[in-house]
């Protein structure tokens, strides 16, 4: 027995409650079956006025249909093809080997800022947070400047130790402010 507000499937027979916003045109459950019913119902009802009755066989329409498939070779044949990529793949380029300076031997500095996408080969998300979180930067033009600001001031470190050590002795390393003396044996 139907309560308050069910319908008979007109497919399957059970009772159900049809949607609210289609309440008064709703004649199938939702079920999958019925849904394929309901739509086989409504294409037969729709091809059995008279208006659309040649609509599939009528040479104007066929005509219509034959040049959309001219117009569209391959259509609905073999894979979907997949939309282009929104950005180009990264080509890495490998960098020329770094020469020395003569005077110094201070590792000569690049001619022109680089992208961070070569500066990094391997960009790392971990490396980004850090620099990201370190400097209180988030857009990648900031975390850019920022790497090749840490990139030169490594050069700058490798150079000056490299000075150092060819320029500087031990006793002098040691008489250093804030060297403490150390006593062996």
């Amino acid at each position: 027995m139907a309560q308050s507000g069910q319908r008979k499937c007109l497919c399957c027979d059970q009772y159900f409650y049809p949607d609210h916003r289609n309440r008064d045109r709703q004649r199938f459950c939702s079920s999958t079956a019925c849904r394929r019913a309901s739509k086989a119902a409504s294409q037969a009802a729709w091809l059995a006025q008279p208006e659309n009755s040649g609509y599939f066989g009528d040479p104007v329409h066929v005509a219509r249909v034959q040049a959309w498939r001219a117009a569209h070779p391959g259509y609905g044949s073999g894979k979907p093809r997949r939309p282009p990529a929104l950005q180009d793949s990264l080509i890495t380029q490998v960098p020329d080997t770094m020469k020395e300076c003569p005077i110094r031997g201070e590792i000569a500095a690049a001619p022109s800022p680089t992208a961070l996408q070569d500066l990094l080969n391997a960009p790392s998300p971990v490396l980004a947070g850090l620099i990201a979180h370190l400097f209180e930067v988030t857009l990648q033009e900031d975390i850019a400047a920022t790497t090749r600001r840490l990139v030169q001031l490594g050069h700058d470190v490798i150079n000056r130790n490299r000075d150092e050590n060819s320029q500087t002795s031990a006793a002098a390393r040691a008489a250093a402010p804030g060297a403490r003396a150390v006593q062996l044996g």
